[in-house]
């Protein structure tokens, strides 16, 4: 049998859906970071609000 180029679908089609899931993951990764960095400023401000009223 002769080599053909649609014998590497299956390998094209791992390689594509790793990089799918990889982007998603580091999607996540990079959104839940930002929520943190969101929430400690908001808990800064918060904190920063309460020891200026009690002075």
């Amino acid at each position: 049998m002769e080599a053909s180029a649609w014998d590497n679908l299956g390998f094209v089609e791992i390689i594509f859906s790793g990089a799918v899931a990889l982007g998603i993951g580091f999607w996540q990764l990079w959104s839940v970071n930002k929520e943190i960095a969101k929430d400690k400023e908001k808990a800064a401000a918060k904190e920063a609000a309460e020891k200026s009223k009690i002075e």
